[in-house]
Protein backbone atom coordinates (compact mmCIF):
# COMPACT_ATOMS: atom_id res chain seq x y z
CA UNK A 1 0.00 0.00 0.00
CA UNK A 2 1.18 3.09 -0.98
CA UNK A 3 2.10 5.91 2.01
CA UNK A 4 -0.57 8.29 0.68
CA UNK A 5 -2.95 5.36 1.07
CA UNK A 6 -1.70 5.00 4.15
CA UNK A 7 -2.40 8.10 5.49
CA UNK A 8 -6.16 8.09 4.10
CA UNK A 9 -7.06 4.68 6.53
CA UNK A 10 -4.75 6.30 9.33
CA UNK A 11 -6.67 9.48 9.42
CA UNK A 12 -10.08 8.11 8.76
CA UNK A 13 -9.68 5.07 11.32
CA UNK A 14 -7.57 8.47 13.80
CA UNK A 15 -11.19 10.97 13.42
CA UNK A 16 -13.85 8.33 14.69
CA UNK A 17 -16.12 8.96 17.49
CA UNK A 18 -17.26 6.32 19.99
CA UNK A 19 -18.88 6.04 23.22
CA UNK A 20 -15.38 6.16 25.02
CA UNK A 21 -14.15 9.49 23.03
CA UNK A 22 -14.62 11.82 20.16
CA UNK A 23 -11.76 13.14 17.86
CA UNK A 24 -9.46 15.66 18.98
CA UNK A 25 -10.58 19.16 19.00
CA UNK A 26 -10.03 22.04 20.89
CA UNK A 27 -12.71 21.05 23.55
CA UNK A 28 -14.06 24.55 23.40
CA UNK A 29 -15.28 27.52 21.25
CA UNK A 30 -12.74 29.85 20.74
CA UNK A 31 -15.50 32.52 20.46
CA UNK A 32 -13.51 35.09 19.88
CA UNK A 33 -11.41 33.86 16.87
CA UNK A 34 -14.53 32.89 14.95
CA UNK A 35 -13.44 33.20 11.43
CA UNK A 36 -14.59 35.51 9.33
CA UNK A 37 -16.93 33.83 6.95
CA UNK A 38 -16.25 35.76 4.07
CA UNK A 39 -13.04 35.36 1.62
CA UNK A 40 -12.20 38.83 -0.19
CA UNK A 41 -9.26 39.00 -2.91
CA UNK A 42 -7.12 42.79 -1.95
CA UNK A 43 -6.59 44.68 -4.81
CA UNK A 44 -9.04 42.58 -7.36
CA UNK A 45 -11.52 44.71 -9.31
CA UNK A 46 -15.09 43.66 -8.05
CA UNK A 47 -18.13 43.44 -10.68
CA UNK A 48 -21.38 43.92 -8.65
CA UNK A 49 -23.91 41.27 -9.73
CA UNK A 50 -27.57 42.73 -10.74
CA UNK A 51 -29.87 40.95 -8.19
CA UNK A 52 -31.60 37.73 -9.41
CA UNK A 53 -34.24 38.20 -6.59
CA UNK A 54 -36.95 39.14 -8.80
CA UNK A 55 -36.31 36.61 -11.60
CA UNK A 56 -38.39 33.63 -12.51
CA UNK A 57 -38.13 29.96 -11.95
CA UNK A 58 -39.53 26.62 -13.28
CA UNK A 59 -41.73 25.11 -11.00
CA UNK A 60 -38.88 22.91 -9.01
CA UNK A 61 -40.22 19.83 -10.30
CA UNK A 62 -39.70 20.88 -13.96
CA UNK A 63 -36.10 21.77 -13.99
CA UNK A 64 -35.26 17.71 -13.96
CA UNK A 65 -36.92 17.55 -17.09
CA UNK A 66 -34.63 17.15 -20.10
CA UNK A 67 -37.22 19.82 -22.61
CA UNK A 68 -36.37 22.54 -20.40
CA UNK A 69 -34.87 25.19 -22.74
CA UNK A 70 -31.64 26.71 -21.98
CA UNK A 71 -30.64 30.34 -20.62
CA UNK A 72 -28.17 32.55 -22.80
CA UNK A 73 -24.98 33.24 -21.01
CA UNK A 74 -25.14 36.68 -19.71
CA UNK A 75 -24.94 38.43 -16.57
CA UNK A 76 -28.27 37.80 -15.31
CA UNK A 77 -28.14 34.57 -15.80
CA UNK A 78 -24.48 34.37 -14.26
CA UNK A 79 -26.06 36.00 -11.16
CA UNK A 80 -29.12 33.89 -10.76
CA UNK A 81 -26.51 30.76 -10.90
CA UNK A 82 -24.55 32.18 -8.56
CA UNK A 83 -26.70 33.72 -5.96
CA UNK A 84 -29.31 30.78 -5.73
CA UNK A 85 -26.36 28.17 -5.10
CA UNK A 86 -23.62 30.01 -3.83
CA UNK A 87 -25.79 33.25 -2.29
CA UNK A 88 -27.04 34.49 1.11
CA UNK A 89 -30.93 32.82 1.24
CA UNK A 90 -32.19 35.39 4.20
CA UNK A 91 -30.47 37.16 7.23
CA UNK A 92 -31.39 36.25 10.75
CA UNK A 93 -31.60 38.30 14.00
CA UNK A 94 -31.80 37.71 17.47
CA UNK A 95 -32.57 41.86 18.04
CA UNK A 96 -28.99 42.22 18.69
CA UNK A 97 -26.54 40.05 16.57
CA UNK A 98 -27.08 39.26 12.31
CA UNK A 99 -25.73 36.32 10.62
CA UNK A 100 -26.23 35.03 7.47
CA UNK A 101 -27.76 31.75 5.84
CA UNK A 102 -26.78 30.48 2.49
CA UNK A 103 -28.17 28.42 0.03
CA UNK A 104 -25.79 25.73 0.29
CA UNK A 105 -25.77 23.58 3.16
CA UNK A 106 -22.27 23.84 5.94
CA UNK A 107 -21.43 21.78 8.85
CA UNK A 108 -22.06 24.40 11.68
CA UNK A 109 -22.91 27.17 8.85
CA UNK A 110 -19.08 27.94 8.83
CA UNK A 111 -19.16 27.56 4.85
CA UNK A 112 -15.50 26.67 4.14
CA UNK A 113 -16.14 25.97 0.45
CA UNK A 114 -14.75 29.01 -2.05
CA UNK A 115 -16.23 29.14 -5.90
CA UNK A 116 -14.36 30.84 -8.64
CA UNK A 117 -15.88 31.29 -12.20
CA UNK A 118 -13.89 31.28 -15.43
CA UNK A 119 -15.73 33.15 -18.12
CA UNK A 120 -15.12 34.06 -21.37
CA UNK A 121 -15.71 37.81 -22.76
CA UNK A 122 -18.77 38.63 -21.41
CA UNK A 123 -20.74 42.31 -21.23
CA UNK A 124 -20.59 43.75 -17.94
CA UNK A 125 -17.87 41.32 -16.56
CA UNK A 126 -14.59 41.52 -18.54
CA UNK A 127 -14.08 42.20 -22.28
CA UNK A 128 -11.55 39.35 -22.06
CA UNK A 129 -11.55 35.36 -20.64
CA UNK A 130 -11.56 36.34 -16.80
CA UNK A 131 -10.93 34.04 -13.82
CA UNK A 132 -12.95 35.64 -10.54
CA UNK A 133 -14.50 34.68 -7.20
CA UNK A 134 -17.49 35.05 -5.98
CA UNK A 135 -18.14 36.79 -2.96
CA UNK A 136 -21.38 36.11 -1.47
CA UNK A 137 -21.61 39.08 1.09
CA UNK A 138 -21.94 41.68 -1.44
CA UNK A 139 -22.93 39.31 -4.29
CA UNK A 140 -20.35 40.41 -6.89
CA UNK A 141 -17.34 38.85 -8.43
CA UNK A 142 -13.84 39.66 -8.14
CA UNK A 143 -11.67 39.86 -11.16
CA UNK A 144 -8.21 37.82 -10.50
CA UNK A 145 -6.80 37.64 -13.89
CA UNK A 146 -7.80 38.19 -17.51
CA UNK A 147 -6.37 37.75 -20.90
CA UNK A 148 -6.89 36.08 -24.65
CA UNK A 149 -7.73 32.99 -24.67
CA UNK A 150 -9.39 30.71 -27.72
CA UNK A 151 -10.56 27.68 -25.31
CA UNK A 152 -14.21 28.81 -25.93
CA UNK A 153 -13.97 28.20 -29.71
CA UNK A 154 -13.96 24.25 -28.90
CA UNK A 155 -16.90 24.15 -26.34
CA UNK A 156 -20.21 24.92 -26.89
CA UNK A 157 -21.44 28.62 -26.95
CA UNK A 158 -22.46 30.02 -23.68
CA UNK A 159 -20.12 27.43 -22.36
CA UNK A 160 -18.13 28.22 -18.94
CA UNK A 161 -16.44 26.80 -15.72
CA UNK A 162 -16.49 27.05 -12.06
CA UNK A 163 -14.36 25.49 -9.79
CA UNK A 164 -14.79 24.85 -6.03
CA UNK A 165 -12.13 25.00 -2.88
CA UNK A 166 -11.78 24.33 0.86
CA UNK A 167 -10.86 26.91 3.55
CA UNK A 168 -10.17 24.07 5.87
CA UNK A 169 -9.10 26.30 8.90
CA UNK A 170 -12.78 27.38 9.25
CA UNK A 171 -13.88 23.99 9.55
CA UNK A 172 -10.87 23.74 11.84
CA UNK A 173 -11.65 26.02 13.83
CA UNK A 174 -15.02 24.30 15.40
CA UNK A 175 -14.42 20.31 15.03
CA UNK A 176 -10.17 19.80 15.47
CA UNK A 177 -8.93 16.49 13.20
CA UNK A 178 -12.39 15.73 12.24
CA UNK A 179 -12.98 18.90 9.97
CA UNK A 180 -11.66 17.50 7.06
CA UNK A 181 -14.36 15.27 6.70
CA UNK A 182 -16.95 18.29 7.01
CA UNK A 183 -14.95 20.65 3.93
CA UNK A 184 -15.35 17.65 1.62
CA UNK A 185 -19.00 16.66 2.72
CA UNK A 186 -19.54 21.24 2.48
CA UNK A 187 -17.88 20.74 -1.10
CA UNK A 188 -20.37 17.85 -1.72
CA UNK A 189 -22.98 20.50 -0.71
CA UNK A 190 -21.81 23.37 -2.81
CA UNK A 191 -21.31 20.97 -5.98
CA UNK A 192 -25.14 20.35 -5.91
CA UNK A 193 -26.28 23.33 -5.38
CA UNK A 194 -24.54 24.90 -8.25
CA UNK A 195 -25.90 21.62 -10.45
CA UNK A 196 -29.42 22.69 -9.34
CA UNK A 197 -29.05 26.01 -9.92
CA UNK A 198 -27.73 25.35 -12.96
CA UNK A 199 -30.99 23.28 -13.75
CA UNK A 200 -33.00 26.13 -13.00
CA UNK A 201 -31.69 28.00 -16.29
CA UNK A 202 -31.33 24.48 -18.23
CA UNK A 203 -28.23 24.32 -18.36
CA UNK A 204 -26.04 21.25 -18.19
CA UNK A 205 -23.63 20.47 -15.74
CA UNK A 206 -20.90 18.09 -15.71
CA UNK A 207 -17.40 17.03 -13.04
CA UNK A 208 -13.61 17.47 -15.02
CA UNK A 209 -11.91 14.51 -14.18
CA UNK A 210 -8.78 15.24 -16.47
CA UNK A 211 -7.11 17.77 -14.66
CA UNK A 212 -5.55 16.79 -11.70
CA UNK A 213 -5.45 19.23 -8.47
CA UNK A 214 -2.31 20.01 -9.16
CA UNK A 215 -3.14 21.99 -12.35
CA UNK A 216 -6.07 22.94 -10.65
CA UNK A 217 -4.36 24.70 -7.83
CA UNK A 218 -2.48 26.60 -10.74
CA UNK A 219 -4.75 27.73 -12.76
CA UNK A 220 -6.61 29.54 -9.80
CA UNK A 221 -3.69 30.84 -7.71
CA UNK A 222 -3.76 28.64 -5.04
CA UNK A 223 0.05 27.48 -5.00
CA UNK A 224 0.92 31.04 -4.57
CA UNK A 225 1.99 30.90 -0.91
CA UNK A 226 2.14 34.32 -0.86
CA UNK A 227 -1.47 35.45 -1.34
CA UNK A 228 -2.83 33.73 1.44
CA UNK A 229 -1.80 33.44 5.14
CA UNK A 230 0.00 30.01 5.52
CA UNK A 231 -2.41 28.58 8.06
CA UNK A 232 -5.54 29.89 5.70
CA UNK A 233 -4.48 28.43 2.10
CA UNK A 234 -7.04 27.68 0.05
CA UNK A 235 -7.39 23.29 -1.48
CA UNK A 236 -8.49 23.03 -5.04
CA UNK A 237 -11.59 20.99 -4.97
CA UNK A 238 -13.07 20.44 -8.23
CA UNK A 239 -13.73 21.87 -11.80
CA UNK A 240 -17.53 21.64 -13.30
CA UNK A 241 -18.15 22.32 -16.72
CA UNK A 242 -21.53 24.30 -17.47
CA UNK A 243 -22.62 23.88 -20.98
CA UNK A 244 -26.08 24.65 -22.50
CA UNK A 245 -26.24 21.45 -24.38
CA UNK A 246 -24.66 18.13 -23.28
CA UNK A 247 -20.75 17.73 -24.20
CA UNK A 248 -18.64 15.07 -23.53
CA UNK A 249 -15.15 15.65 -25.39
CA UNK A 250 -11.95 16.28 -23.33
CA UNK A 251 -11.12 19.53 -22.58
CA UNK A 252 -7.53 20.89 -23.39
CA UNK A 253 -6.73 22.97 -20.30
CA UNK A 254 -2.77 23.72 -21.40
CA UNK A 255 -4.37 27.62 -22.91
CA UNK A 256 -6.04 28.24 -19.48
CA UNK A 257 -3.08 27.84 -17.58
CA UNK A 258 -1.17 30.71 -18.48
CA UNK A 259 1.66 32.81 -17.19
CA UNK A 260 -0.09 36.07 -16.18
CA UNK A 261 0.71 36.59 -12.29
CA UNK A 262 -2.54 37.27 -10.27
CA UNK A 263 -2.04 40.64 -8.30
CA UNK A 264 -4.72 40.40 -5.52
CA UNK A 265 -3.82 39.41 -1.86
CA UNK A 266 -6.65 36.96 0.07
CA UNK A 267 -7.61 38.74 3.35
CA UNK A 268 -7.14 37.30 6.92
CA UNK A 269 -10.15 35.66 8.27
CA UNK A 270 -8.65 34.71 11.58
CA UNK A 271 -5.49 35.55 14.30
CA UNK A 272 -4.75 32.96 16.07
CA UNK A 273 -5.14 29.01 14.97
CA UNK A 274 -4.74 25.58 16.27
CA UNK A 275 -2.24 23.27 14.47
CA UNK A 276 -3.43 19.62 13.73
CA UNK A 277 -0.63 17.75 11.48
CA UNK A 278 -2.83 15.32 10.86
CA UNK A 279 -5.19 17.28 8.75
CA UNK A 280 -1.98 18.33 6.85
CA UNK A 281 -0.85 14.56 6.37
CA UNK A 282 -4.50 13.87 4.68
CA UNK A 283 -5.28 17.36 3.02
CA UNK A 284 -1.19 16.02 1.09
CA UNK A 285 -2.38 12.81 0.89
CA UNK A 286 -5.58 13.54 -0.78
CA UNK A 287 -3.97 15.90 -3.31
CA UNK A 288 -3.73 13.91 -6.34
CA UNK A 289 -5.37 12.99 -9.33
CA UNK A 290 -9.44 12.72 -9.51
CA UNK A 291 -10.60 9.06 -9.84
CA UNK A 292 -12.15 7.59 -13.23
CA UNK A 293 -14.49 5.75 -12.72
CA UNK A 294 -17.77 3.72 -14.58
CA UNK A 295 -20.13 6.66 -16.21
CA UNK A 296 -23.21 6.22 -14.57
CA UNK A 297 -26.49 5.75 -16.38
CA UNK A 298 -29.09 8.68 -15.50
CA UNK A 299 -32.15 7.96 -13.60
CA UNK A 300 -35.24 10.27 -14.28
CA UNK A 301 -38.40 9.81 -11.56
CA UNK A 302 -42.35 11.20 -11.57
CA UNK A 303 -42.67 14.62 -8.99
CA UNK A 304 -45.34 15.50 -8.22
CA UNK A 305 -46.40 19.73 -8.94
CA UNK A 306 -44.39 22.00 -6.91
CA UNK A 307 -43.52 25.27 -6.29
CA UNK A 308 -40.98 27.45 -7.88
CA UNK A 309 -37.51 26.32 -7.63
CA UNK A 310 -35.82 29.81 -6.33
CA UNK A 311 -38.48 29.47 -3.68
CA UNK A 312 -37.80 25.90 -2.27
CA UNK A 313 -34.30 26.66 -2.75
CA UNK A 314 -34.30 29.61 -0.67
CA UNK A 315 -36.13 28.25 1.68
CA UNK A 316 -34.16 25.32 2.71
CA UNK A 317 -32.94 25.33 6.02
CA UNK A 318 -31.04 23.16 8.81
CA UNK A 319 -33.65 21.96 11.31
CA UNK A 320 -32.01 22.25 15.27
CA UNK A 321 -35.17 20.90 16.63
CA UNK A 322 -37.65 18.66 15.35
CA UNK A 323 -41.38 18.22 16.41
CA UNK A 324 -41.26 14.81 18.20
CA UNK A 325 -45.51 15.32 18.43
CA UNK A 326 -45.51 15.31 14.85
CA UNK A 327 -43.81 12.89 13.20
CA UNK A 328 -45.90 11.29 10.45
CA UNK A 329 -44.91 11.65 6.57
CA UNK A 330 -46.52 10.30 3.23
CA UNK A 331 -44.98 7.06 2.17
CA UNK A 332 -45.29 9.15 -1.58
CA UNK A 333 -43.21 12.13 0.32
CA UNK A 334 -40.42 9.31 1.53
CA UNK A 335 -40.12 7.34 -1.69
CA UNK A 336 -39.68 10.65 -3.78
CA UNK A 337 -36.88 11.71 -1.75
CA UNK A 338 -35.31 8.67 -2.04
CA UNK A 339 -35.55 8.25 -5.80
CA UNK A 340 -34.22 11.67 -6.06
CA UNK A 341 -30.99 10.47 -4.85
CA UNK A 342 -30.62 8.13 -7.36
CA UNK A 343 -29.18 10.12 -10.15
CA UNK A 344 -25.63 10.26 -10.14
CA UNK A 345 -23.95 13.61 -8.73
CA UNK A 346 -20.56 13.63 -10.47
CA UNK A 347 -21.83 11.43 -13.86
CA UNK A 348 -19.99 8.67 -12.46
CA UNK A 349 -21.22 5.59 -10.75
CA UNK A 350 -22.70 5.66 -7.68
CA UNK A 351 -20.58 4.38 -4.53
CA UNK A 352 -22.66 5.25 -1.62
CA UNK A 353 -26.34 3.25 -0.68
CA UNK A 354 -28.34 4.44 2.44
CA UNK A 355 -29.29 3.02 5.47
CA UNK A 356 -32.64 4.24 7.15
CA UNK A 357 -34.18 4.23 10.58
CA UNK A 358 -37.62 4.59 9.90
CA UNK A 359 -39.74 6.22 12.58
CA UNK A 360 -43.40 7.20 10.89
CA UNK A 361 -43.42 6.61 7.69
CA UNK A 362 -47.19 5.83 5.87
CA UNK A 363 -47.38 1.94 4.96
CA UNK A 364 -44.01 1.47 6.25
CA UNK A 365 -43.60 -0.45 9.58
CA UNK A 366 -41.07 1.18 11.46
CA UNK A 367 -37.46 -0.30 11.59
CA UNK A 368 -34.14 -0.46 9.70
CA UNK A 369 -34.12 -0.51 5.99
CA UNK A 370 -31.73 -0.14 3.19
CA UNK A 371 -32.04 1.85 -0.08
CA UNK A 372 -29.82 0.97 -2.89
CA UNK A 373 -28.37 3.69 -4.88
CA UNK A 374 -25.79 1.09 -6.49
CA UNK A 375 -28.15 -2.41 -7.31
CA UNK A 376 -24.89 -4.09 -8.23
CA UNK A 377 -23.84 -3.92 -4.68
CA UNK A 378 -26.73 -5.39 -3.54
CA UNK A 379 -25.35 -9.37 -3.28
CA UNK A 380 -22.13 -7.97 -2.10
CA UNK A 381 -23.75 -5.87 0.85
CA UNK A 382 -25.75 -8.89 1.69
CA UNK A 383 -22.90 -10.96 2.42
CA UNK A 384 -20.89 -7.96 4.31
CA UNK A 385 -23.75 -7.11 6.80
CA UNK A 386 -25.57 -9.17 9.72
CA UNK A 387 -26.95 -12.72 8.97
CA UNK A 388 -29.50 -11.60 10.93
CA UNK A 389 -31.15 -9.20 8.58
CA UNK A 390 -34.29 -10.62 6.86
CA UNK A 391 -33.83 -8.14 3.36
CA UNK A 392 -37.34 -8.34 2.81
CA UNK A 393 -38.29 -6.35 -0.84
CA UNK A 394 -40.64 -3.60 -0.08
CA UNK A 395 -40.50 -1.69 -2.88
CA UNK A 396 -38.06 0.20 -5.76
CA UNK A 397 -34.68 -0.30 -4.31
CA UNK A 398 -35.89 -0.70 -1.06
CA UNK A 399 -35.36 -3.54 1.62
CA UNK A 400 -36.45 -3.97 5.29
CA UNK A 401 -33.56 -5.80 7.35
CA UNK A 402 -35.03 -5.39 10.72
CA UNK A 403 -38.30 -4.38 12.29
CA UNK A 404 -38.72 -2.80 15.54
CA UNK A 405 -38.73 0.93 16.97
CA UNK A 406 -34.68 2.22 16.37
CA UNK A 407 -35.50 5.83 17.81
CA UNK A 408 -33.41 5.23 20.76
CA UNK A 409 -30.53 3.68 18.73
CA UNK A 410 -30.66 6.50 16.03
CA UNK A 411 -30.32 9.01 18.59
CA UNK A 412 -27.42 7.03 21.04
CA UNK A 413 -25.55 6.60 17.76
CA UNK A 414 -26.03 9.89 16.23
CA UNK A 415 -24.13 11.69 19.48
CA UNK A 416 -27.47 11.47 22.05
CA UNK A 417 -28.62 14.04 19.35
CA UNK A 418 -32.67 14.55 19.31
CA UNK A 419 -33.27 15.44 16.06
CA UNK A 420 -32.23 12.00 14.52
CA UNK A 421 -34.64 10.28 16.69
CA UNK A 422 -37.30 12.78 16.68
CA UNK A 423 -38.54 13.30 12.93
CA UNK A 424 -40.41 11.01 10.24
CA UNK A 425 -37.08 8.80 9.62
CA UNK A 426 -33.00 9.15 9.98
CA UNK A 427 -30.20 7.61 7.60
CA UNK A 428 -26.69 7.04 7.48
CA UNK A 429 -24.79 6.94 4.07
CA UNK A 430 -22.92 3.94 3.62
CA UNK A 431 -19.60 4.62 1.07
CA UNK A 432 -17.83 1.23 -0.36
CA UNK A 433 -14.61 2.34 1.03
CA UNK A 434 -11.36 0.23 1.17
CA UNK A 435 -11.49 -1.70 -1.56
CA UNK A 436 -12.52 1.38 -3.50
CA UNK A 437 -8.86 3.31 -2.07
CA UNK A 438 -7.42 0.64 -2.76
CA UNK A 439 -8.62 0.55 -6.50
CA UNK A 440 -8.95 4.13 -7.31
CA UNK A 441 -5.96 5.86 -5.03
CA UNK A 442 -6.39 8.83 -2.13
CA UNK A 443 -7.96 11.25 -4.25
CA UNK A 444 -10.55 8.69 -3.95
CA UNK A 445 -11.89 9.77 -0.36
CA UNK A 446 -12.48 13.20 -0.75
CA UNK A 447 -14.89 12.06 -3.85
CA UNK A 448 -16.70 9.71 -1.68
CA UNK A 449 -17.55 12.84 0.67
CA UNK A 450 -18.70 14.77 -2.35
CA UNK A 451 -21.10 12.24 -3.03
CA UNK A 452 -22.48 12.26 0.09
CA UNK A 453 -22.46 15.73 0.98
CA UNK A 454 -24.44 16.49 -2.57
CA UNK A 455 -26.70 14.09 -1.29
CA UNK A 456 -27.60 15.58 1.58
CA UNK A 457 -28.52 19.50 -0.23
CA UNK A 458 -30.45 17.14 -2.62
CA UNK A 459 -32.27 15.41 0.51
CA UNK A 460 -32.50 18.91 1.84
CA UNK A 461 -34.02 20.87 -1.37
CA UNK A 462 -36.88 17.15 -1.77
CA UNK A 463 -37.64 17.87 1.88
CA UNK A 464 -38.49 21.61 1.65
CA UNK A 465 -40.77 20.98 -1.41
CA UNK A 466 -42.98 18.69 0.56
CA UNK A 467 -43.12 21.22 3.72
CA UNK A 468 -40.77 19.06 5.88
CA UNK A 469 -37.47 19.90 7.66
CA UNK A 470 -34.07 17.91 7.28
CA UNK A 471 -30.66 18.08 9.09
CA UNK A 472 -27.39 17.00 8.01
CA UNK A 473 -25.36 14.71 10.65
CA UNK A 474 -21.61 14.62 10.71
CA UNK A 475 -21.21 13.90 14.71
CA UNK A 476 -22.33 10.44 15.16
CA UNK A 477 -20.33 6.76 16.34
CA UNK A 478 -18.86 5.52 13.36
CA UNK A 479 -18.06 1.69 14.56
CA UNK A 480 -20.65 1.58 16.82
CA UNK A 481 -23.08 1.85 13.76
CA UNK A 482 -21.16 -0.02 11.62
CA UNK A 483 -22.25 -2.86 14.67
CA UNK A 484 -25.02 -2.39 14.49
CA UNK A 485 -25.30 -3.04 10.75
CA UNK A 486 -23.29 -6.32 11.43
CA UNK A 487 -20.01 -4.79 9.54
CA UNK A 488 -16.97 -6.29 10.69
CA UNK A 489 -14.37 -4.25 8.03
CA UNK A 490 -13.74 -0.97 6.26
CA UNK A 491 -15.06 -2.74 2.98
CA UNK A 492 -18.40 -0.07 4.05
CA UNK A 493 -18.40 2.85 5.89
CA UNK A 494 -20.85 4.88 7.02
CA UNK A 495 -19.66 8.75 6.16
CA UNK A 496 -22.63 11.05 7.09
CA UNK A 497 -25.90 10.96 8.73
CA UNK A 498 -29.34 12.45 7.96
CA UNK A 499 -32.74 13.19 8.98
CA UNK A 500 -35.64 14.27 8.06
CA UNK A 501 -38.73 15.42 9.76
CA UNK A 502 -40.91 18.94 10.79
CA UNK A 503 -38.98 21.28 12.87
CA UNK A 504 -40.09 23.61 15.27
CA UNK A 505 -38.84 27.59 14.45
CA UNK A 506 -37.51 29.47 17.32
CA UNK A 507 -39.83 32.03 17.10
CA UNK A 508 -37.77 34.63 19.15
CA UNK A 509 -35.21 34.80 15.72
CA UNK A 510 -36.13 37.41 12.77
CA UNK A 511 -36.32 36.25 9.37
CA UNK A 512 -34.46 39.26 7.40
CA UNK A 513 -34.25 39.43 3.13
CA UNK A 514 -30.54 39.08 2.43
CA UNK A 515 -28.92 42.20 0.66
CA UNK A 516 -30.86 44.75 1.75
CA UNK A 517 -27.85 47.31 0.97
CA UNK A 518 -28.35 45.81 -2.47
Amino acid sequence: MDKNLQTIFKYHEETKHSHKKYARSLGYMDWANQPNPYRNYNGADEVLLPLATEHTTPPYHLIFEKSLPSAPLLINSISQFMQFSMGLAAIKSDGQNEWALRCNASSGNLHPSEAYLILPPLNGICEQTSISHYAPKNHSLEILKSYDCSIWKTLPEGSFFVALSSILYREIWKYGERAFRYTQLDAGHAAQALHISAKTLGWKYQHINAINDEDLSKLFGFDDTLRFNENEHEIADMLLLITPDDYHEEVNFSELLNSEKFNSIANAIASNYQKWPLITEVEKAAFSVPTLRKTANEKSICREPSKEAKEIILKRRSAQVMNAHNTHISYQSFFTMMQSTLESFNGLENSVNLFLFVHDVENLEAGLYLYLRNETQLEELKNSMSEAFVWDYRDGNLYALKYGDFRDVAKAYSCNQNIASDGAFSLGMLSSFSDDLLRNGAHRYKEMYWECGAIGQQLYLEATAFNLSATGIGCFLDDEMHTILGLKNNKFQSLYHFTVGRGLVDNRLLTLKPYSNR
